[in-house]
């Protein structure tokens, strides 16, 4: 399972003119399924979202987590996230099939709830308009399989 996590002062994810998740302070999750990805992934995942220390504490160091701030999460699903950039046309053949990669996305964002979260999403499958202030900016790759 691959993450690609924003510190945001706002995110919004918009489908078909209409607003369909939105948030203030916290982070944008875009979140890609991988073929032979299982709930122990997206369990791993979650907890590295809500855990992860790239807040900034009374002294400007990145050492507090969404947790610790009382942020929200804007989860995103991003099947692009799998490219395969070899050549100059992206392939996608290692992401998960969609009906999995729906569910184990919805998984993921149910778990970051568990943990107390306030959390958006964006459409599975669907075309969106994804707006955000990035602060800092902060942008982290995770990836289950490097984990």
């Amino acid at each position: 399972m691959r993450a690609l996590v924003q510190r945001v002062s706002s995110a919004s994810v918009t489908v078909d003119s209409r607003i369909s998740g939105e948030i203030g302070a916290g982070l944008l999750v875009f979140v890609c399924v991988m073929q032979g990805d299982t709930e122990a992934e997206g369990i791993w995942l979650a907890r590295k979202v809500v855990n992860l220390r790239i807040f900034e504490d009374e002294a400007g160091r990145m050492n507090r987590s969404l947790l610790d701030v009382g942020g929200s999460a804007l989860v995103v699903s991003q099947f692009t996230l799998a490219a395969e950039t070899r050549g100059n046309r992206p392939g996608f053949s290692t992401a998960a099939a969609p009906d999995e990669g729906k569910r184990l996305y919805e998984h993921v964002s149910a778990l970051i709830a568990g943990h107390g979260v306030r959390v958006a999403n964006g459409v599975f499958g669907a075309d969106m308009d994804v707006s955000l202030v990035n602060q800092g900016p902060v942008t982290i790759w995770l990836d289950t399989a490097s984990a």
